[in-house]
């Protein structure tokens, strides 16, 4: 079964960084392209970002482009979200997913807050 466990998220002070994980099972990791998306309280779920499956290609979002990074360890089934210089606006659960798969974990919260 298709599964993605995020971690990593907290309560960080604006300019701060976090570094969040998910660990994907029940697929062959390194043949999808992966996403990470993040959803503010009362706003639509929005794609933050995405890594090609060989990790070659990644894109972001206009508004996290030069603080944001995506990597991925295939050997692990991992994807990671470094975040820095963090702001109050990017406060929402982050979720990642499997482009091509249409199957979400739990999420993880991350609040930016002084």
């Amino acid at each position: 079964q298709v599964q993605f466990v995020e971690s990593g998220g907290g309560l960080v002070q604006p300019g701060g960084s976090l570094r969040l994980s998910c660990a994907a099972s029940g697929f062959i990791f390194s043949r999808y392209t992966m996403t990470w998306y993040r959803q503010a309280p009362g706003k639509e779920r929005e794609l933050v970002g995405s890594i090609a499956s060989t990790g070659d290609i990644v894109h972001y979002v206009d508004s996290v482009k030069g603080r944001f990074t995506i990597s991925r360890d295939n050997a692990r089934s991992t994807m990671y979200l470094q975040m820095n210089s963090l702001k109050p606006e990017d406060t929402a659960k982050y979720y990642c997913k499997a482009q091509a798969l249409n199957y979400w974990g739990q999420g993880t919260q991350v609040t930016v807050s002084s």
